[in-house]
């Protein structure tokens, strides 16, 4: 007989209080829903006018799919100096040098503290100002250098941690075995800490390519600035552009934890399958030794 060990299971009052307050919170999001589209359908939000520049190729094919491609550009590019810039600085917090822990600890918690937008803007505005207007960085390399600092800062915690997380028992039978510290941290603590810091890893990607948008400070021709800036303005349709430029980010990242999904259950089965089956002692009484009988796990 199976029992719940973090909670007694409800009782009929239990029960009967907790459907009542399901029904009341649903009521009360069905109420704030009325409301939200009754008010966009009297301020003709709703009118098909506003909607029908969606359904031309035309306004997918010069506006929303160019911003779609500046976005996924920018997140790419920043996705994968992040992720050097996060295990590099993620592995120097963990050196036995002290200055270079020191270095590395500071440069991440610096850039972890500044807001992104700030970075963004300092990284553009920065030179320019500094070189007498002489000297300028394009928006894109402005959005990309801003998202890798921030989002590597992140990333190299979650490195550290991931790495700090595995057993010391791993690193210890590493060492007795005569191996340095890097071959431990390169053929024994990553890898295993690589699967437990996959769902931390996708989760920040997805924090990425949705700071993409913030390119709107510096225009940079992302899916935000196309879709808004530029489309809405010219048909007057702020709020349905802004309704499904949200589908496209959800669809988007939908899609990013999906892959995350997969490629976390593909590791872990890979490590399973690569571990193989562990042969067990003979048990005293079952063939003695030299007999040759094992027991599979």
């Amino acid at each position: 007989m199976s029992t719940n060990v973090l909670f007694d299971a409800p009782g009929p009052r239990a029960r009967l209080r907790n459907n009542a307050l399901t029904l009341l919170s649903v009521a009360v999001l069905l109420f704030i829903a009325y409301l939200v589209i009754s008010t966009l359908g009297e301020k003709g939000q709703l009118d098909a006018a506003k909607w029908e520049p969606f359904l031309r190729g035309d306004t997918w094919t010069g506006f929303i799919l160019p911003g779609l491609v500046g976005t996924l550009q920018a997140a790419v590019v920043a996705a994968v100096l992040a992720v050097i810039f996060g295990v590099l600085f993620g592995l120097g917090r963990l050196s036995d040098h002290r200055v270079i822990r020191v270095v590395c600890g500071g440069v991440v918690e610096f850039f972890r503290a500044i807001p992104l937008l700030i970075l963004i803007f300092f990284v553009q505005a920065g030179p320019a100002t500094l070189s007498g207007y002489t000297m300028s960085v394009p928006a894109f390399w402005a959005v990309v250098i801003g998202l890798t600092l921030y989002n590597g800062s992140v990333l190299a915690e979650i490195v550290r941690a991931g790495i700090l997380a595995v057993p010391k028992g791993q690193s210890e039978a590493a060492y007795a075995i005569g191996l340095r510290k890097s071959q431990v941290m390169r053929l024994v603590l990553v890898p295993q800490a690589t699967t437990a810091m996959m769902p931390a890893i996708i989760s920040q990607m997805v924090v990425l390519l949705k700071d993409t948008a913030l390119g709107w400070i510096i225009a940079y021709e992302d899916l935000l600035n196309a879709g808004l800036k530029q489309f809405a303005v010219n048909y007057g349709n702020l709020i349905p552009s802004a309704i499904v430029l949200a589908l496209i980010y959800v669809l988007i990242n939908l899609a990013l934890s999906a892959l995350a999904h997969r490629l976390e259950r593909r590791s872990r089965r890979s490590r399973t399958s690569a571990a193989g089956p562990v042969a067990a002692p003979p048990a005293v009484g079952a063939g003695g030794p030299g007999t040759g009988a094992t027991a599979t796990l």
